[in-house]
């Protein structure tokens, strides 16, 4: 959906995207990384308005953490 701008389920092309972040305590849309809110990365949500199918995406800049986290594992 972030790169088409169409739904892979129902082919719908209203689509809206929440932006992430990481607020106090670790509330907001993230993926926290290690024990503190400074190991937090934004997920930003994009959402099909049309059958509500909802996919997240990390920044390319912060796949270099992940990587490197001791919480990713290689599947």
């Amino acid at each position: 959906m972030k790169n088409t701008r169409k739904c892979p389920k129902c082919g719908g092309t209203d689509i809206r995207m929440v932006e992430g972040f990481v607020g106090a305590a670790g509330v907001g849309n993230n993926l926290l990384l290690g024990l503190s809110i400074y190991s937090g990365i934004p997920k930003n949500t994009y959402i099909c308005c049309d059958c509500g199918y909802t996919e997240e995406w990390l920044n390319k800049d912060d796949l270099e953490r992940v990587r490197s986290s001791k919480k990713a594992h290689r599947i």
